[in-house]
C-alpha cells in the first residue's frame, strides 16, 4: 500500500467553505498520488476555532468548545471524501466533549474507511500542557482497527513515547503517530518513539505533524515537525529503519510504499525477533540489583 503523511499548516479559515476547500485539496492531491492512506497530525482541527473568530480562537477554554461544535461536519466531510477517491483518512485530531467520559473534551482522532465506515481512537496519556493548562483528560482505550488495508493502531504523538501502550497495539501491522509538537526536541521525542515502537512490534509506523505559526492559537502557536514513515532495520526494510522522511517545516505530504507481506516476513523470520521474544523481559525486569564496585 501507499500511504501519505502529512505536514500540515492550520490556517486561519474565512469561512466553512475554506476549509472545506482545503481539506478537498490535501486529499485530492494524495489520492491523486496514489495513496491508500491518509494520516493527518495532532490538533490540525484547531484551525476550525478561527470559524468562531479570533478572540474564541486564542482563548484555550473557548476554543476547545469552537472545534468539537464542528466536528460532526468535520466528519461528514471526511467520510465523503474517503468515500468518494476510495482512501483511509486518519482526520487531524481535535478536543471533542463526549458524555460518556465525563465533562471535559478528550483528544480524538478518527479514522475513515472507503466504505463510509469510522473508528475513533483517544489520546491515553495527557502532556502537562494538556493535564494542567487545557485540562483536556484521556479518552476510551487503545483499540486495533481491522480494515481492508490490514490492522492499525493509533498512538497520539505523546502516547508514542511509552512502550506498554505500543505493545497494546502488538497486533497492528500499521501504527499511525499523529503528532504536534513546539519545539524540535519535542518533535524529535515522538520521532524516536515511533521508531522504537516500529522497532518493538515489527510494524510501519506512520508520524504526521503540524508545521508553522498560528498566532491565533494558544495551544498550537508554534510547531515544528514534519512527515515520516518507519520500519524495523531489518530483512526487507532500509537498514536505517526510514522508509521516507520529509522535510523538517516543509508542509507537504511525505509518501512511503509499506508492503504487509515485509511485515508478516520479518515478524516471522527476521534477523531479531522483537516482537516474539517480548515475553523474556518479564522475568528479568525487576529492578536492578545495586552492585557496589568501588
Amino acid at each position: 500500500m501507499k500511504v501519505a503523511t502529512a505536514a500540515y499548516p492550520v490556517d486561519f479559515l474565512a469561512d466553512w467553505n475554506a476549509y472545506a476547500e482545503k481539506l478537498t485539496a490535501w486529499v485530492s492531491e494524495a489520492a491523486g498520488q496514489g495513496a491508500d492512506l491518509l494520516v493527518f497530525p495532532e490538533y490540525g482541527a484547531m484551525e476550525l476555532a478561527t470559524l468562531a473568530g479570533e478572540t474564541a480562537a486564542f482563548d484555550l477554554e473557548r476554543s476547545i468548545h469552537a472545534v468539537s461544535l464542528r466536528i460532526a461536519e468535520a466528519d461528514a466531510l471526511h467520510a465523503e471524501l474517503a468515500t468518494r477517491h476510495g482512501v483511509h483518512i486518519l482526520a487531524a485530531s481535535a478536543p471533542v466533549f463526549d458524555d460518556t467520559l465525563g465533562p471535559r473534551p478528550v483528544n480524538r482522532a478518527r479514522l475513515f474507511t472507503p466504505t463510509g465506515a469510522m473508528g475513533v481512537q483517544d489520546k491515553q496519556i495527557m502532556t502537562r500542557f494538556e493535564r494542567d493548562e487545557w485540562r483536556v483528560v484521556p479518552g476510551g482505550p487503545l483499540q486495533v482497527f481491522d480494515t481492508a488495508l490490514g490492522r492499525i493502531g493509533i498512538l497520539i504523538c505523546y502516547d508514542s513515547e511509552f512502550p506498554l501502550l505500543g505493545r497494546a497495539l502488538a497486533e497492528a501491522e500499521i501504527l499511525l503517530v499523529p503528532s504536534v509538537t513546539e519545539a524540535l526536541a519535542g518533535h524529535s521525542r515522538v520521532r524516536i518513539g515511533a521508531a522504537a515502537r516500529a522497532l518493538e512490534n515489527q510494524c510501519a509506523a506512520v508520524m504526521s505533524s503540524v508545521v508553522g505559526a498560528a498566532p491565533w492559537s494558544q495551544s498550537i502557536d508554534e510547531s515544528v515537525g514534519r512527515g515520516a514513515v518507519f520500519g524495523p532495520p531489518d530483512t526487507g526494510f532500509p537498514a536505517t529503519g526510514i522508509l521516507a522522511d520529509g522535510a523538517l517545516n516543509t508542509a507537504g505530504w511525505t509518501y512511503a510504499t509499506v508492503d504487509p507481506a515485509a511485515i508478516a516476513h520479518v515478524r516471522a523470520d527476521g534477523v531479531v525477533l522483537n516482537r516474539q521474544h517480548w515475553d523474556e523481559q518479564l522475568g528479568r525486569a525487576d529492578p536492578a540489583v545495586p552492585v557496589r564496585l568501588r
